[in-house]
């Protein structure tokens, strides 16, 4: 599914030169969960922007599904992303101004989509729980009901990989795992996830552990067997 070969990402020249990824190869298959931890400046939120085609390499590639994105145009990878990447960030990005099915529903509109597309998002919604608070607006929710509104909002195109950049760094313990049985019972449909994190207990939700630091790969460590299911449904 996702292939990453040799990349390596080097941002400024001379003495400012600092090397955030080197050589880093890493296969993602259908229905995996990967952590990827380390210490902070190892290259983790790198990796899943590279990954996710929101930052450009110096060096190697990166393959989905077989075809290379990393040397894509901005409008490709923006198709791209609309129809197999999602991303869910630590800070949820919701526009404030809009309530919370609207906010799920505009990567439809953008992507040209109308017709169910409100029906669509109040599903979605009723899936993370948040059918109740559908017309409520981002500063009438909390953050775990947020995040819960920015998952909604990645997946209502049926991405078939999710990229997550801590995505409960700012909860408490309680709606952490809220938000982490989310992405569990995602993964057991069949999605693929990339979750960068700092904490073991989330990382123990994943199916293996891939250490980063210095910009390489310095371990593996596989906790359970990937999800064996058909690919994501369109």
């Amino acid at each position: 599914m996702l292939e990453v070969k040799n990349a390596s990402k080097v941002y400024g020249e001379g003495e400012a030169k600092v090397v955030a990824l080197n050589n880093v190869s890493l296969q993602v298959n259908r229905g995996d969960y990967i952590a990827i931890m380390g210490p902070s400046g190892s290259g983790k939120s790198t990796l899943l922007n590279i990954i996710g085609g929101l930052d450009r390499i110096s060096g190697g590639e990166v393959l989905l599904d077989g075809k290379r994105i990393d040397n894509l145009d901005e409008n490709s990878l923006v198709e791209i992303r609309r129809r197999k990447i999602a991303y869910v960030f630590q800070q949820y990005h919701l526009l404030p101004s809009l309530t919370a099915v609207e906010n799920v529903f505009m990567p439809l509109l953008f992507g040209g989509t109308k017709g169910d597309s409100l029906e669509k998002a109040l599903e979605i919604l009723k899936m993370v729980g948040l059918e109740k608070r559908a017309n409520h607006k981002p500063n009438q929710l909390s953050g775990g009901e947020q995040q819960r509104v920015a998952i909604a909002r990645a997946i209502i195109n049926n991405p078939s990989l999710i990229l997550a950049d801590e995505p409960t760094g700012n909860m408490d313990q309680k709606t952490g795992a809220d938000i982490l049985e989310i992405f569990d019972k995602l993964n057991e449909e069949g999605r693929s996830i990339i979750m960068v994190t700092h904490s073991p207990e989330v990382a123990r939700h994943a199916g293996e552990i891939v250490f980063l630091q210095d910009g390489q790969i310095v371990n593996r460590v596989k906790q359970k067997e990937s999800v064996k299911q058909p690919a994501v449904k369109k």
